[in-house]
């Protein structure tokens, strides 16, 4: 959507109203959004597979692949990615015995994906696949769910939203 009135047309859906410079932008943002460099980085089965098991506790590379179904390669091709991009640090451990090993910890920019795979698990689960894993609230029991809010504290739907470029650098430069 190109207009920045904040109204989609008549019978549109609503969607992002862009503002600013970004109105009348009709080139790509592909490479300079945001989103996408995310998912540069998780945007494989293999990456959010081995975060949710990290999220589910695991920390072991041999607990890792097994978990996931992912071969030892892929294991440690996606962890070495994930803990470059500081997502997961690597930790020693020994046990009695036998030689340093190497588990795996959840960093705060690891943690703050958090959202991100509620979110996936939620939408996931309005595909219409009957059981699977539900997420709860530890104190009351209560289905968590991931929520749009703006800084303020409101509740921000997709028709509520407004997109605007945030530099002077040109979105369509690569």
């Amino acid at each position: 959507m190109t207009e920045s009135s904040g109204a989609p047309e008549a019978g549109a859906e609503p969607v992002i109203t862009r503002t600013g410079r970004f109105s009348d932008h009709d080139e790509s943002v592909a490479g300079w959004c945001h989103m996408e460099q995310a998912l540069e980085l998780v945007g494989t089965r293999s990456a959010m597979v081995l975060l949710r098991e990290m999220y589910y506790g695991a920390r072991r590379f041999d607990e890792l692949a097994r978990h996931t179904g992912l071969t030892e390669a892929v294991t440690s091709q996606r962890l070495k990615r994930l803990v470059d991009a500081g997502l997961l640090r690597r930790q020693p451990y020994q046990e009695p015995g036998r030689r340093t090993r190497y588990e795996y910890v959840l960093t705060d920019l690891g943690r703050s994906l958090f959202p991100v795979f509620v979110a996936l698990m939620e939408w996931g689960a309005r595909l219409g696949n009957e059981g699977g894993v539900e997420l709860l609230h530890a104190d009351c029991g209560s289905p968590v769910g991931a929520v749009v809010r703006c800084a303020e504290g409101h509740d921000v739907g997709l028709s509520d939203t407004v997109a605007r470029f945030v530099s002077d650098r040109d979105p369509g430069a690569r």
